[in-house]
């Protein structure tokens, strides 16, 4: 009897727990998308219908797929390429309001177009409004600053903003220096008979990453660079995961790719770690400082900081806050910039007058002396060309939100569980925005600085913008100017026969067949 009641108990227990389960799933595959949608729809909003469970993933992934199967003409006409989904939904559920919904997996994601809803959301600072929390995927890759919420992410800031100061870029001026000269004495050697045809997205990555080793880790690229490999490795496994909808548990499956997922991790934390442990002696033997990114990270680490850094537990940061931000500032540091100097290079190729405007700049304002930080900023048409080469190829084409309490945006209430989608390449190439020219490149637009051209409305922004705009972006820009301004007094340059211009997204948006130029010495 009472075996029986025992036995009778647990399989309630299993029942109750799989009838929890059932519920579960059902409200997150079926009832509340349901919802959600008949509250956009109330609204007067359009987008696809929900299709249990992907939504229009699949769909998504054929537009993208088709998308690259062949490069494009030369022009900066990239939007059908470089996001077919969201100008898709653009031109069948955009109407006058243009706010197409469409769904990733259970969620539904509004597309905003309105530059003031745009702002009411970069600038919003409560727990209603923040990024949505990444997949276990998305965390072995990275996570820190960039994906913190709430006062996490706060304390990450107020800690890593002093980073970026003007007097610490000031004081990176000579790191930079150094890289760049390493740079172009390789191409010099290269192109040691007048001319060379060389893939530059490679030879980006490779000099930004010598940069922010050096500048942020005081070390090496050659130091770092299994990291950079791994990380690299990581982050085209998680694009794999990132391109379906991820279900509760299936990290947890013993499949090759998820052995490798954790295998890549398990190394990067532990060549981190031992990054961390040979500063912390360096420090304390005085043979290093605690002047770039890992040591201002490892003053406010009670664990490394001997004591002297009077930080509280509740300001301080643990080994693995240290480590997720590392991890962080290795690839989104070396990533950005190689983009963005890539995409220059190739832009100035296509539009050889404004190569020429540019070296002369360069030469009238530098001559044969080396870049400072005073003298960068003096590089207007530097700085024209720049801006310009940001709104048209801009490193990240969206960026995502996600409403976690009820809240009106503009003339919308939007229940929690929206995901706002913000697209920044189609605001960026916009006419309405920026006229009949936004898919030309005009650098003089910019002539008389963002606001006056953008008419002070949030059209602009690749670096994001409000209290989570990147915090690197002046760093980028410094990089990315003394990069440009020593090459084109060495060099010119043009697109090689061989190169094929394609665009895609595979984190930023990187070229996707590599970026084939002819050097020619000066």
């Amino acid at each position: 009897m009472a075996l029986a009641f025992v036995c009778w108990c647990w399989w309630s227990v299993v029942a109750a727990a799989a009838m929890a389960a059932v519920w579960r799933s059902a409200e997150w595959l079926w009832l509340r998308p349901r919802r959600l949608e008949r509250a956009l729809l109330a609204q007067g909003l359009r987008g696809s219908p929900y299709r249990l469970p992907y939504g229009d993933i699949k769909d998504m992934k054929n537009l993208v797929s088709e998308a690259r199967k062949k490069p494009m003409p030369l022009s900066h006409r990239i939007v059908p390429r470089v996001v077919p989904q969201l100008q898709r939904a653009l031109d069948l559920y955009g109407g006058n309001r243009k706010m197409p919904f469409i769904w990733f997996g259970p969620y539904p994601r509004v597309m905003i177009m309105d530059p003031e809803i745009i702002k009411d959301i970069l600038s919003h600072k409560s727990d209603q409004l923040e990024k949505p929390k990444s997949n276990p995927y998305g965390r072995l890759l990275v996570s820190g600053v960039a994906a913190y919420v709430g006062k996490k992410w706060a304390k990450h800031r107020r800690i890593i903003n002093p980073a970026f100061h003007v007097e610490k870029l000031k004081g990176m001026m000579p790191a930079f220096s150094a890289c760049c000269e390493e740079l172009i004495n390789k191409w010099e050697v290269l192109a040691s008979k007048g001319s060379y045809e060389l893939n530059i997205w490679p030879e980006f990555q490779s000099f930004t990453g010598d940069v922010i080793s050096r500048t942020a880790f005081g070390s090496s690229y050659k130091e770092g660079q299994r990291i950079f490999e791994l990380q690299m490795e990581q982050g085209v496994l998680h694009m794999q995961a990132a391109q379906t909808l991820y279900v509760p548990g299936l990290r947890f499956l013993p499949t090759q790719k998820n052995r490798r997922r954790n295998e890549v991790h398990k190394e990067v934390v532990l060549l981190l770690k031992r990054l961390i442990e040979q500063r912390e002696s360096a420090i304390r033997s005085r043979e290093a400082s605690t002047n770039d990114l890992l040591g201002l990270l490892l003053e406010f680490n009670p664990t490394h900081s001997n004591g002297c850094g009077n930080h509280s537990k509740e300001i301080g940061l643990t080994t693995e806050d240290v480590i997720e931000e590392c991890k962080l500032f290795y690839f989104a540091g070396q990533e950005t910039t190689a983009v963005l100097l890539t995409w220059t290079m190739i832009v100035l190729s296509m539009h050889p007058d404004w190569q020429h405007r540019a070296r002369e700049e360069v030469l009238h304002v530098f001559g044969q002396s080396k870049p400072d930080f005073e003298s960068l900023s003096r590089l207007k048409i530097m700085n024209m060309i720049l801006h310009e080469v940001l709104r048209l190829y801009p490193p990240g084409p969206f960026l995502i939100r996600q409403i976690y309490k009820e809240m009106r945006l503009g003339e919308f209430n939007f229940p929690a569980g929206i995901q706002l989608l913000l697209p920044v390449i189609l605001i960026h190439h916009s006419t309405e925005f920026w006229g009949e020219d936004a898919e030309e490149f005009y650098p003089e637009r910019f002539a008389e600085g963002v606001s006056k051209v953008t008419k002070n409305q949030l059209v602009f922004f690749p670096f994001s913008w409000g209290p989570r705009i990147c915090p690197g972006q002046s760093f980028a820009l410094t990089e990315a100017k003394m990069c440009l301004a020593e090459i084109l007094r060495r060099f010119s340059f043009e697109l090689s026969p061989s190169y094929a211009h394609a665009p895609c997204q595979v984190f930023t948006l990187r070229p996707q067949h590599g970026a084939q130029v002819i050097l020619h010495r000066l």
